[in-house]
Formats: structure tokens, sequence, C-alpha cells
């Protein structure tokens, strides 16, 4: 039996996405590349934003037109955010939300047996759901879930409603999956989360916990996903400078650089807090990357309101910027806001964004010369450069001299930039 798996949203959607399929392989489906030749098909929705949503119903469409005879499982954050919509679809045989999802294998195979309609959208237990530990052997570094839900509610948001309260995986059940992983030879770790930054808050425990764990298991490397800036105190940061091998590089969700823009959006610090943020992080964390994501056209904002932004996160000199339009959401605060910014203003805005960040980046790159960094080798590309990424994130491209340093780590100085990369030379 064939399982064929596509994934829309973020790097937690990627993970959970091959924990599931882990679940299909033990109960002997093979994973394959062609929905075409697929007996059961999943698709891990999202729904951050409605362009999201519809991009979701293509898939749909587009999978059943592939696959008319297949078993069509829709999973994720939009089923569980909106179940009566989800299971009014016309395509998919199974609708499953972001909870209980060990038992979509049963699930399919009782749909295979006898073709019908299944919604198991249930409310989230309060427990952490613990997909096995997986990674893609083509890769080098291995991404685990250890977080999951969110309390923020902030204005723009849907994802409280999509995966429910704060929650962690037990620092005991971290051990079992990092020695899993670690046995499989990665050198890379990357703890990823909903709120990264809240992991362990419900049981009395950290993020510098959860890290601390993966530098006793043996990982060199060891690298966070998005963080939210309220959940790194300064004592969290004091640790987490002490714990080896943690990597340099911080994506601190800002959203706006502008303090009237932040209360609107219900975000719980201000611009000041921020930018004494990334201070903390520069001195415990010499020569860091500090990266974030910010919003255009939040309802109410002003054409000052997103000048004092863009001026905002360019005294900050962060490495990069991940800049987007504000979506309108339904079924949050923002959505029924008064001062909804047009489209085409939004676009412009997100347009200066994106200007914005290639400039930072660049800046950032151009730092980045004539030092030495510690480089883990990813794949060598094809014309003659073999691709990486230093601590920093940084990608860097090194010519590859005939070798083969795929998951190798090694010391290179940086003498240029080619693109949006680096370029060096192995030391």
């Amino acid at each position: 039996m064939n399982l064929y798996v596509q994934t829309l949203g973020c790097k937690v959607n990627a993970v959970e996405s091959a924990g599931i399929a882990a679940l299909f392989a033990a109960q002997g489906f093979t994973v394959c590349e062609d929905p075409a030749l697929a007996d059961v098909i999943l698709l891990n929705s999202c729904t951050v934003t409605a362009s999201g949503d519809s991009r979701m119903r293509r898939a749909l469409r587009q999978l059943r037109a592939a696959a008319p005879d297949a078993v069509l499982i829709l999973t994720g954050c939009y089923a569980q955010a909106f179940p009566e919509d989800a299971s009014a679809l016309p395509e998919p045989d199974i609708v499953t939300g972001t909870a209980d999802r060990d038992r979509l294998p049963a699930l399919a195979a009782a749909c295979l047996h006898e073709r019908q309609h299944i919604c198991a959208v249930h409310a989230h237990s309060g427990g952490f759901e613990a997909l096995p530990p997986q990674a893609d052997a083509a890769h080098t570094r291995a991404f685990l879930k250890i977080q999951d839900g969110c309390d923020r509610y902030c204005a723009y948001c849907i994802i409280p409603y999509a995966r429910g309260r704060s929650r962690s995986l037990p620092l005991t059940e971290l051990q079992e999956a990092l020695h899993s992983l670690r046995a499989q030879g990665f050198a890379e770790i990357v703890l990823c989360g909903i709120d990264l930054a809240c992991y362990g808050q419900e049981t009395g425990h950290t993020l510098a916990d959860a890290v601390q764990l993966c530098a006793a298991t043996g990982f060199p490397r060891i690298r966070l996903g998005s963080l939210e800036p309220d959940g790194l105190t300064e004592t969290v940061l004091q640790r987490l400078a002490d714990i080896p091998g943690l990597c340099p590089h911080f994506h601190i969700a800002l959203q706006s650089g502008c303090d009237r823009t932040l209360r609107a959006m219900g975000r719980r610090y201000a611009c000041a807090d921020y930018a004494a943020l990334t201070e903390s992080v520069r001195q415990l964390f010499p020569g860091a990357a500090v990266t974030t994501d910010l919003m255009a056209g939040f309802p109410g904002e002003t054409e000052e309101d997103f000048a004092e932004s863009l001026r905002f996160v360019r005294a900050l000199s962060l490495a990069g910027l991940h800049g987007f339009r504000y979506s309108v959401r339904p079924g949050t605060r923002a959505a029924d806001m008064p001062g909804q910014v047009p489209e085409a203003v939004k676009r412009e805005r997100a347009e200066r964004l994106h200007l914005t960040g290639a400039a930072l980046h660049r800046e950032f790159l151009q730092r980045c010369i004539g030092e030495p960094h510690e480089v883990l080798f990813e794949r060598e590309r094809g014309d003659g450069l073999h691709r990486g990424h230093a601590e920093n994130y940084a990608t860097v491209l090194v010519p590859s001299q005939g070798e083969d340093w795929r998951g190798s780590i090694r010391r290179v100085q940086i003498t240029g930039i080619q693109g949006a990369s680096l370029l060096g030379e192995i030391l």
C-alpha cells in the first residue's frame, strides 16, 4: 500500500507530517512521490491566513483529480479550527485536526475496507501529541517538535484555536527521541514548536532544560526554531549561553516596530523590550545573527506607523527579516477591527519590507567576510560548489575539490559573497 503526503504551512507541520508517515510505515505503507500511485493521500493543512485556506482547497481538488479512488485525508490546523467547514468539503474521506493523529492508520484502513466519510476532529485533551521522531536521511539536520499550542491569542492569529493550549514534550520522552535521532548520525538537531520559548512552562521547566538535554545527548550542533520575545527571559538566555553547541542564530518574532501597532495586535512587549532583548543576545552570544518576522498592513496601521517600524528594524542591524502582508483571518479580533488597510497598500508595504530585509541580510553577510565559521555541509550543488550552513545560519558555498563533505562540520574562512550566500575556503 502506498501513502502520499503533502504539507502546507510551517516547519512544525512538516515535522508532524513525517511523524504521521512513520505511523503508516509501521503498518506496512510505503511513502510514494506521485499521488496518482497512492492508496492513501494525506494533506496536512495550514490556516494561518485565508489565502492558505484557498491553497488548501485547491490542493484537495488537485489531489482528488490525480487519484479518484484513493482515500484522501485532510488533517491539520484548518480542520481543527473549522471542523464543520472542513467536514463539508467534498474531496476528503477523512477529516481530522491536530489531535489523536495516531489513529489515522486505523481510520484509513477502515475507509479502505469500506469507503465512508469520517470526521474525527477532537478537542485537545491537554497532553502533548508525541508522533514518532523522524528525520529524512537525505538531510543533515533532524527536526524535532518539542512544544505545541499557544496561550497568547494575538488579535490577528487563529492558531490558539487550531492548536489548543501550550503544552510540551516531557523531558523523559524528549531524551528518548534525541537518542534515537543521534543514533541515526545527525550532527544537528533543530528544536521547533508553535511557541517554542514557552517550552516546559506547565511543568516548571524551561527551554534551557531541553537544550541542555540535547547537548548531553551528544549533538554537536543545536538550533532553535522561531521564538517569541517575551519567553526569552534573562535567566533562560544566561543558561543557554553556557550550553556548548547551541547555534548563535535567533529568529525572534517582532511583527511590528511600532508600539501603537503592537498594542493593537495584543503583543506582550514594547519596542524597547525587543531592543533590549537583541542587545542581551548579542552580549551573551558574540556574533549572533538575529532575524525576525514583520507584518505590513495590520488594521489601523498608518504610513507613519509603518515608517516607524522600518526605522526600528534598520536600527537593530538584524541579519534579515521575513516580511509579509496582514491577511484577514475570520474568527480573530483583527478581522472585525476598523481601519482595514487596502490590499494595494499592503502589497506596497510588503515589498518595502522585502527590500529592507534584503539590504539587512546583505549587510550581515558583509560583516561575515574575513571571519572563520563552522559549516555543516549538506550537498554538492552540481556546479562544483558544496553548500552548507554556518552556525549563524548563513548559507556558505565552498569549492568541493572533488570531495564529499556531506554531514561533516568543517572550519571555513569566509572570502566573499555570491547572491544571498557566503563564499569560503576550507581551513
